[in-house]
């Protein structure tokens, strides 16, 4: 026969008792653990997505400089020479705009459609010639005083004087 040693009432008693609580829930810290954990998680998930929402804004200025840019270089393919006005070269916006565009020192008509107080859209130098081009966008793409300045030219390349895009 085996011996047995029960123990005391007492010990028994506690041990059950912390046992049974503790299939209750979480603790305190346990929460805020998880709590903190989240938290952080938000903070990085937001961050990066600021970022990628902000520089998909940024395709409207590249997009429409692209076709501003066609439009001129087909021109300069029938007329031998660079239009040097927005009614010649036949580009209107389409919706609305987060940008001021430029083409030979002029403004297009309705850019941005609804422009910010207190930010500079003026131009960053836009240029044309009889053999040259420069087409340029102003925007704010964050809401910040800082705006967002792109180039386009006849060899197609885009050039940011300023990014707006502040990645985190």
């Amino acid at each position: 026969m085996l011996h047995q040693h029960p123990l005391p009432f007492g010990n028994t008693m506690r041990y059950s008792f912390f046992r049974r609580r503790r299939k209750e829930g979480f603790t305190l810290i346990e929460l805020m653990i998880a709590v903190a954990i989240i938290g952080i998680l938000v903070a990085l998930a937001t961050g990066s997505f600021l970022s990628y929402q902000a520089k998909s804004k940024q395709a409207e200025a590249k997009i429409n400089l692209g076709s501003i840019g066609e439009l001129a270089l087909a021109y300069k393919t029938e007329y031998d020479t660079y239009v040097t006005n927005w009614t010649g070269i036949g580009w209107q916006p389409q919706g609305n705009t987060r940008y001021r565009y430029w083409y030979n020192g002029a403004p297009a008509a309705n850019t941005p459609t609804l422009p910010e107080v207190g930010i500079n859209y003026a131009d960053p130098g836009s240029a044309t010639g009889n053999d040259t081009f420069t087409a340029s966008a102003v925007g704010n793409v964050d809401s910040d005083a800082r705006t967002d300045q792109w180039l386009y030219n006849q060899t197609r390349s885009f050039t940011i004087l300023q990014n707006d895009v502040i990645t985190p």
